[in-house]
């Protein structure tokens, strides 16, 4: 079995297009068995709790909005050509993402994180809902038929924060400083969303011998 831990942050784009391209890469080895195993990566981790309205975002993150516009078009653009949909216009909060990590290693012990990052990525993306709202996430989780009461006690605690954390120190003490970032069997790495041939040595070389 391949396991590949992919850092990643719902509200980065090149992260749900790297994805994509994963899965069209792993499409043509369906005899390998592969694990993926979601880790939290912050692209904003001091961001406040309660997020900030995204227009006040971008004017701190690329200065003016003509810059803005001229990188989510690329992004756009690539995002059409895996059949992904960017509606930037519908987003009007950026949030902190602590909740949605937590969420997700939640829907690991459910087995069903695949499922969850799909829906998180399209709430942000494609529904512009603002994920780091604790009612976002449930009526998701109602969405995916998991337990609303065992999700309320979840989130009545702290759990899985200390995971959200021990990722986070890993991600620093690794040299990792952006996202997506893969790691395949814990030996061997691939940084960005980069297209599907370039994960396809990786997966042969897991088919001709063990890492």
């Amino acid at each position: 079995m391949i396991q590949i831990d992919l850092f990643s942050d719902i509200i980065c784009p090149w992260c749900y297009i790297g994805r994509s391209r994963l899965k069209r890469a792993l499409e043509t080895r369906e005899d390998l068995e592969i694990k993926i195993n979601w880790r939290a990566f912050q692209l904003n981790p001091e961001m406040p709790r309660e997020g900030i309205p995204r227009q006040q975002y971008l004017a701190l993150k690329f200065g003016n909005k003509e810059r803005a516009a001229s990188i989510y078009s690329n992004i756009q653009k690539a995002g059409e050509l895996e059949g992904l949909i960017f509606n930037f216009d519908k987003i009007s909060h950026t949030p902190n993402t602590v909740l949605a990590h937590r969420f997700i290693d939640w829907s690991k012990k459910l087995k069903k994180s695949e499922k969850t990052v799909q829906k998180l990525f399209i709430a942000y993306f494609v529904e512009g809902r603002n994920i780091g709202l604790i009612e976002t996430l449930r009526e998701i989780a109602f969405d995916l038929e998991m337990d609303t009461d065992e999700f309320d006690d979840y989130f009545e605690s702290d759990e899985g924060l200390n995971q959200v954390k021990a990722d986070t120190r890993f991600a620093i003490g690794n040299g990792i400083t952006g996202v997506p970032y893969f790691i395949f069997n814990k030996q061997f790495a691939i940084t960005g969303a980069q297209e599907p041939e370039a994960f396809l040595p990786l997966l042969d070389l897991k088919a001709e011998q063990e890492f």
